[in-house]
C-alpha cells in the first residue's frame, strides 16, 4: 500500500515521501496515528505543492543539526557516579544525565535522541550515540568516574 508520510520515521521514510508499505502497517499504525495518508491522487497532487516547503524545512533542520553535532565533536563529558569494587555503577548513566551535562556545557540535545539502550551501567570511557537528525548523527565520548 502506497502512503505519504506526515512525519519523519526511523525505517520507513521522511515527510512528504511517498512509500511502499505493507497494507496491515498502514491500516494499524499509521494511518490512525496521524503519521502517513493514503497516496490517492488527490494526496498526492497537495503534497506536490508542499513538496518545496517540506524540502526547505528538511535542509534548515539538517544545517542546524550539523552546527551542533560540530559542536558536540568537541566535548567530552566526565560524570561521577557511585561504583562497586568491580567497577559496575549503582544504578546506571541514562540519557536524561547526559542531556544535562550536554546544556552544561552550552549544548541544548532532546533526551529522545540520544541512543542509551540500557543505560551505561560500566565506569570507563563510552562512546554515546546521539540522532540529532535522520541525516546527522553525532558521537559523544562519555568518562563515567568513581565518586569518592
Amino acid at each position: 500500500m502506497k502512503v505519504i508520510l506526515l512525519s519523519d520515521l526511523r525505517h520507513s521514510g521522511r515527510r512528504g515521501q511517498v512509500v511502499e508499505v505493507k497494507p496491515g502497517y498502514a491500516r494499524n499504525f499509521l494511518l490512525p496515528q496521524g503519521l502517513a495518508l493514503e497516496a490517492t491522487p488527490g494526496n498526492l497532487k497537495f503534497f506536490e505543492h508542499q513538496k518545496k516547503k517540506i524540502e526547505a524545512r528538511h535542509e534548515t533542520e539538517r544545517r542546524s543539526a550539523s552546527d551542533i553535532a560540530a559542536r558536540i565533536a568537541g566535548v567530552r563529558l566526565a560524570l561521577r557516579k557511585r561504583a562497586m569494587e568491580s567497577g559496575a555503577l549503582y544504578g546506571s548513566v541514562t540519557a536524561g544525565e547526559v542531556v544535562e551535562a550536554l546544556r552544561a556545557k552550552g549544548v541544548e540535545v532532546d533526551r529522545r535522541q540520544i541512543d542509551l539502550a540500557g543505560g551505561i551501567k560500566t565506569l570507563g570511557d563510552h562512546l554515546v550515540r546521539i540522532d540529532l537528525h535522520s541525516d546527522v548523527v553525532a558521537e559523544l565520548a562519555v568518562t563515567v568516574e568513581a565518586e569518592e
